[in-house]
């Protein structure tokens, strides 16, 4: 059943067949080789169950808020703000894309809309200050990887909905390894863009212009804070903060910022429906995929190989995060989440390790995945916006994958860096 399940899942992957069909695919050819084909409405009856989901909910509401911001001029602001603030650091525009991504990224909790956002801002400024194109592209994508590590993220929600863990928990153990991350990527910035960018500007900026420039972005500076404040003060669930966030969103960009029109409402809400429809049917798919490996035990059947293969620890950690960056090369965020949270789950729970660290451990893994080709999404929108090929940003940006699985490895070996900050708030 094994071979068969996965076989298949593999060949349709392979000729192209889009990841939510492999799923129905996979289990339909399984059941009906295995002689259950009179189980076939419970496919279409696991759909429907894991669709019915409030906490779900949040998925599309974080997509269209961060449409929303995108549009309304909430980035432009963060990155004036980011300006003033870091503009004598060395490679200050990289460092300014950086932690303007992780703001966004706390904001929208997606890494694409993240790079299109600021990288379409900062990109060309890098390149104008005279920066290799190659290089602007790199930066923007590396600090898109900020997106859905720092909360709130669309793949923690997933994760949260897979694992049966605490989505709020999950928010709360995101902001420690985000912060490492944002940082992480700025000192690679600092060794890389630096002969690009090392002028210390001798204008003063007077207290007027400071708090002028600081009120313009105060809005969208307080979005987080209302968003995660909100949620573990218990005034919403993370679902209604995702509606709220929608709202506020809206507000500031109509009437506050005045850049979003009326006109511009349904285009971002055509393309916050598609973008949704699609992690949500493969969120769907993916159920009968998760219950037929449940029902006949092949997670505990895989985990316990894995297990008798590596008796060591060490090993079996390192070996998990090879296999999650090898995916990640190959499979979306949240097919990623969704194929291999049944199997990892058993085994972390063998090592101790909490699932509220394995699931950290994962998104940060698939984030990684975004700057490794082929499907390197976060490379794509960035060289699109550079001008610049796929290979040329790829080559630029392994100084920034190669920190990045080294911080990964550190938080693999040493969780508590992890769970210290949910453990503290319990």
């Amino acid at each position: 059943m094994i071979a068969i399940l996965f076989g298949t899942l593999i060949v349709m992957l392979l000729i192209g067949v889009p990841i939510a069909i492999c799923l129905l695919i996979a289990v339909s050819f399984t059941m009906l080789s295995m002689g259950n084909a009179d189980l076939f409405p419970a496919i279409a009856q696991r759909m429907f169950t894991q669709a019915d989901n409030f906490t779900l909910m949040a998925i599309p509401f974080f997509i269209l808020a961060g449409e929303l911001m995108g549009k309304g001029g909430i980035s432009k602001r963060l990155i004036s703000f980011m300006q003033l603030c870091i503009r004598n650091v060395p490679a200050s525009l990289a460092g300014i894309t950086t932690v303007s991504s992780a703001f966004f990224g706390a904001i929208s909790g997606s890494n694409p809309a993240t790079v299109a956002a600021i990288g379409g801002i900062t990109v060309p400024r890098m390149i104008e200050k005279g920066y290799d194109k190659g290089t602007a592209a790199a930066v923007a994508a590396a600090s898109g990887t900020l997106g859905v590590v720092i909360p709130p993220s669309i793949p923690m929600v997933t994760y949260a909905i897979v694992a049966s863990v605490s989505v709020g928990t999950m928010f709360l153990a995101g902001i420690v390894p985000g912060i490492l991350l944002a940082l992480t990527v700025c000192i690679v910035n600092i060794f890389v863009c630096g002969k690009y960018d090392n002028e210390k500007t001798t204008k003063k900026v007077t207290s007027k212009e400071f708090l002028q420039i600081f009120l313009d972005a105060s809005f969208a500076l307080m979005m987080p804070v209302i968003i995660l404040g909100g949620i573990y003060s218990g005034f919403f669930t993370p679902t209604e903060a995702a509606t709220v966030s929608c709202v506020y969103a809206l507000v500031v960009s109509m009437f506050i910022y005045k850049e979003l029109k009326v006109s511009d409402l349904p285009a971002i809400f055509v393309k916050s429906a598609i973008s949704s429809g699609v992690i949500l049917f493969v969120v769907s798919c993916s159920a009968p995929f998760g219950w037929l490996m449940t029902s006949e035990g092949i997670p505990s059947i895989i985990a316990n190989t894995i297990l008798n293969v590596f008796t060591n620890k060490f090993a079996i950690l390192f070996a998990m995060n090879l296999v999650l960056l090898f995916f990640g090369c190959l499979l979306e965020t949240q097919a990623i989440i969704l194929l291999m949270s049944p199997i990892l789950l058993p085994i972390a729970a063998s090592l101790g390790l909490s699932p509220i660290a394995l699931g950290i451990i994962m998104i940060i893994n698939t984030s990684i995945g975004m700057i490794t080709p082929p499907m390197a999404v976060n490379l794509f929108v960035a060289g699109g916006i550079a001008r610049v090929s796929l290979e040329e940003v790829s080559k630029k940006v392994v100084p920034f994958f190669i920190a990045e699985v080294i911080l990964l490895l550190i938080l693999t070996y040493f969780p508590d860096v992890i769970t210290f900050l949910p453990n503290l708030m319990q």
